[in-house]
């Protein structure tokens, strides 16, 4: 069956060693470029060994590799792909794909079949692909869930009064709900860039050769279809050496964390002593070790540093891929650092969607931060225009100078009667306005300005019951599109895997055929 266990490892293990080389690498370079390299690659680990069997596969279909070697390299690579406790990559060694290919030869000469037809570049790139997409559905999983509990929550506060912060000043009245939705549309378009995205990474790069194509009669099309990739990338050099998909890999992750950032700085405000508007749950926060009454946000803390640390992996990562073509710093610096972006974008989601899901707004706090009136200052100049048939402008001075007024005075704008308007209007015009007293009402009760916002995108509880309908039909969509694209995949890892158990290897305790 070839497996030599027991056999002392050969000399040329390692690419590092052997071929054109005529020494071991020095040690400076080992605890340097190929500790960071094999540290960046571990990610990788799963998608090579896929990358690896469907390479044999399709090699073996095509009578590159004879059958009897075929089956005992995949016999070695199955048992590799377990993670077994006796392999332990050593930089000494090289990188993940060296590797691998050392552990691999301990157990069968068939080892020697591994690289043919492809380089290790382009068992890394398969892998890189293949992390990067399994990442994007999890994002895209945890967007929808993240925008689910968004939806929720501002249905539940449709109509719970606040006021609308512009410079952290209270600016006009709102809802916590009308509030809430709007981050919604921000994850909508996270998930529609990362649906692009995922096109673009779901193309196979295998079957490339080097980066000219291949002489062997390598089907890529079929490792395509074996891997789930949805095609592949057409040119055998772009497929090896792209700098532009990481890029917008990482311009999507730090797009979505963004978003979620500023909503978490908001809440974390909110959360405050000063405002008071919402309750962080008691899980998602961290107790002071010192001071016995602060409860400190931090689960909303996390999510804005994690944010300011994509800033800078998106950085690096565009630094790292303008150089010339077929440059190595363009790939093993950012075999980690993507898919590791891409996870944070998932749990910060899901760390939102959970602070989501249990906090408290205080409907009571909400409301008495409309209850002095000034929020209403632009409704009330909007009530003068078209009551009255002042200009804007002109009614915009006259409610500027009465807030003046009653700023200055300690009063508060809700306090405001027909015969202060009138007394500021004919200081400022030369004539009284003389609007109706229920009309004025009107103008400066925040909940009935709320209500006449019926508008499309407005506050009225109309307008918020129909973008919840509507993002909750859009969310549907892209639910659905994930978990197409997911049992794609799983159709696709069945297949390869069927098809290594028809050339008679063990899976999972799976008989031989």
């Amino acid at each position: 069956m070839g497996n030599r266990d027991a056999r002392p490892e050969p000399e040329d293990v390692s690419l590092s060693v052997g071929g054109r080389l005529s020494s071991a690498p020095a040690p400076e370079l080992i605890t340097s470029a190929f500790a960071h390299e094999l540290a960046e690659e571990a990610v990788l680990f799963d998608g090579m060994s896929y990358a690896d069997l469907a390479h044999t596969v399709v090699m073996i279909e095509a009578g590159v590799v004879p059958e009897q070697p075929g089956r005992e390299l995949l016999a070695a690579l199955e048992h590799l792909r377990r993670r077994p406790a006796d392999f332990a990559p050593d930089p000494a060694r090289g990188d993940l794909y060296t590797n691998r290919e050392a552990y691999l030869a301990r157990r069968t000469d068939a080892a020697r079949w591994l690289g043919v037809g492809r380089t290790r570049r382009e068992a890394a790139t398969v892998a890189y692909h293949l992390v990067v997409r399994s990442e994007l559905l999890a994002v895209g999983k945890e967007l929808v869930k993240a925008a689910t509990a968004l939806i929720e929550r501002a249905q539940e506060h449709a109509e719970a009064i606040m006021a609308d912060y512009t410079y952290l000043q209270a600016a006009q009245p709102t809802t916590f709900g009308h509030y809430l939705i709007a981050f919604v549309y921000p994850i909508l378009r996270d998930l529609d860039r990362a649906k692009n995205l995922f096109r673009r990474v779901n193309l196979s790069p295998a079957g490339c050769g080097g980066i000219n194509g291949s002489r062997l009669p390598q089907d890529r099309a079929r490792l395509a279809a074996l891997l789930g990739f949805d095609g592949c990338v057409v040119h055998a050099r772009d497929a090896m050496w792209q700098a532009d998909v990481p890029i917008e890999t990482m311009a999507v992750a730090t797009a979505a964390t963004i978003n979620f950032a500023r909503f978490a700085e908001d809440l974390q405000i909110f959360a405050t002593s000063e405002f008071g508007l919402i309750e962080i749950p008691d899980r998602y926060a961290r107790a002071s070790v010192l001071m016995p009454q602060k409860k400190n946000p931090y689960a909303l803390a996390y999510v804005r540093g994690v944010a300011n640390e994509m800033v800078g992996t998106q950085a690096a990562v565009v630094a790292l891929n303008r150089t010339a073509t077929g440059q190595m710093d363009n790939r093993i610096f950012v075999y980690g650092k993507v898919p590791h972006a891409l996870k944070q974008v998932a749990n910060v989601a899901s760390l939102i969607a959970g602070v989501l899901r249990e906090m408290r707004f205080d409907r009571a706090r909400g409301k008495a931060a409309t209850a002095d009136g000034f929020v209403m200052a632009a409704d009330l100049a909007e009530t003068i225009t078209t009551h009255t048939g002042v200009d804007f402008r002109s009614a915009h001075q006259i409610v500027a100078r009465l807030v003046r007024q009653f700023v200055a005075c300690g009063r508060s704008l809700s306090t405001l009667t027909g015969p202060d308007l009138d007394a500021v209007a004919a200081e400022m015009t030369g004539q009284p306005l003389k609007i109706p007293v229920n009309v004025l009402e009107q103008a400066l009760n925040p909940a009935k300005a709320v209500a006449a916002r019926e508008n499309l995108g407005g506050a009225g509880p109309g307008a918020i019951a129909a973008m919840c309908d509507e993002c909750r039909g859009s969310l549907a969509e892209y639910a659905q599109w994930w978990r197409s694209a997911e049992e794609r995949i799983a159709a696709a890892h069945q297949e390869l895997m069927c098809r290594v158990v028809k050339l008679g290897i063990e899976i999972d305790g799976a008989p031989h055929n």
